[in-house]
């Protein structure tokens, strides 16, 4: 048996510094720099007792925006706020979702030695915004062994319970002389009235100036929906956008971690990357993954490019692109399948319309049906786009003919 030692000692898959998945942290995070400044500016000004606008992150799918969720909870950790961090998702009401967070953290807090009546009272309140949540909503259960407040939170209106308890919960933390940094993931899950509870909730600590911030993200609809649930959301919330990197950046996040373990790619490779992934970290990081395992020789060639797109893309199509194709209907598999013969987009919804031969006004209810599950966003007005990057390539794939 031949071995090849060079592969044993450089290209290790063991060693393999690429990360794809899910918010799995890249080797090297690059090009967000100033969100990142944005980030620490915010946290620092809070616990400084200075007013600043809480961050609500928004961009495409595959852009980075959950690994810029948990680079942010870092620096808040160090910067000693107490972290709550969720995920919303289709069928999952906000109140249920954030009660067992802020229970944890609020028994934390309790168990300081000194905790005094803020923080019983932020427990108290909690108790009843879970006991005004089982009448309304009927699917949390939660064990809180401490007297309701009356007359706190336990309205069952979520818009009037939810800035009363970040109050109370905020004062607790003040008693604590610590802060707190909500940390929410699709954010555009949360329907109107409870996106309207949380900024009402962020209004409420601003004006009267507690340690509590809010960091969250969002597809690119977010905006939108923020500024039509409250109308002064753009002047309590920043909305970074988080896009595809340069080239340059797109390059370094290759170059830098193969570096570090003795291993380089020619320039012809690094632009085949680049232009294959359209500076999508999340394909940046699956070609360099899948390039690392292919590669026998130092430095990793175009060729082995060209050989890993097809692991690349396969792996594509039966993760990334198929969780989300499996969610549609046979007619909302047609609508993007029409966006996908026009190509990437954006499109205007009459060119959709002329493509799938139908009258405009018979898309309404699919584009919404489209919209609500973050398939596809309107960037202007009569227009429509992919949320996920490359998914027209995916639908002339997996749908070869449309009819």
């Amino acid at each position: 048996m031949v071995i090849n030692w060079y592969r044993l000692i450089y290209m290790d898959p063991i060693k393999n510094p690429f990360s794809p998945g899910a918010g799995s942290p890249p080797p090297e995070l690059v090009g967000r720099g100033p969100v990142l400044e944005q980030a620490r500016v915010l946290l620092g000004r809070i616990r400084a007792g200075r007013p600043e606008k809480s961050l609500l992150l928004t961009g495409l799918r595959g852009v980075g925006k959950t690994v810029l969720l948990n680079e942010i909870q870092r620096l808040a950790a160090a910067s000693d706020y107490r972290t709550i961090e969720l995920e919303a998702h289709e069928g999952k009401r906000l109140g249920p979702l954030l009660a067992p967070s802020l229970r944890r953290m609020l028994y934390d807090l309790d168990r300081i030695a000194g905790a005094g009546d803020k923080v019983r009272r932020g427990l108290a309140v909690l108790r009843s915004f879970i006991g005004a949540i089982k009448v309304t909503v009927g699917d949390i259960d939660i064990g809180l062994d401490i007297e309701p407040e009356v007359g706190a939170a336990d309205s069952g209106d979520i818009e009037i319970d939810l800035p009363n308890l970040f109050v109370a919960v905020a004062e607790a933390a003040v008693e604590r002389g610590t802060a707190i940094a909500l940390l929410i993931d699709e954010v555009q899950y949360f329907d109107s009235k409870e996106l309207g509870a949380l900024i009402m909730a962020m209004h409420k600590i601003q004006q009267r100036q507690l340690p509590m911030v809010l960091v969250g993200a969002g597809l690119p609809v977010l905006p939108g929906l923020a500024g039509e649930s409250k109308s002064y959301a753009e002047r309590l919330f920043s909305f970074p956008p988080i896009g595809a990197l340069t080239d340059a950046d797109a390059k370094k996040a290759l170059k830098d971690p193969a570096a570090s373990a003795g291993v380089h790619f020619e320039d012809e490779a690094l632009a085949a990357i680049v232009s294959m992934t359209q500076g999508y970290p999340y394909f940046l990081q699956e070609w360099g993954y899948q390039a690392w395992n292919l590669a026998v020789s130092n430095p990793i060639n175009a060729g082995v490019i060209n050989a890993a797109t097809t692991s690349v893309v396969r792996r594509l199509d039966e993760n990334f692109f198929r969780v989300r194709f499996d969610r549609l209907t046979p007619g909302e598999k047609r609508f993007l399948r029409a966006m996908a013969e026009l190509g990437a987009g954006p499109h205007r919804t009459g060119d959709i319309a002329a493509t799938m031969n139908v009258q405009i006004n018979s898309l309404g209810p699919v584009r919404a049906k489209l919209i609500k599950k973050g398939m596809i966003y309107s960037p202007a007005h009569g227009e429509m786009a992919f949320t996920v990057p490359l998914f027209d390539q995916f639908m002339r794939r997996v749908m070869p003919e449309f009819d």
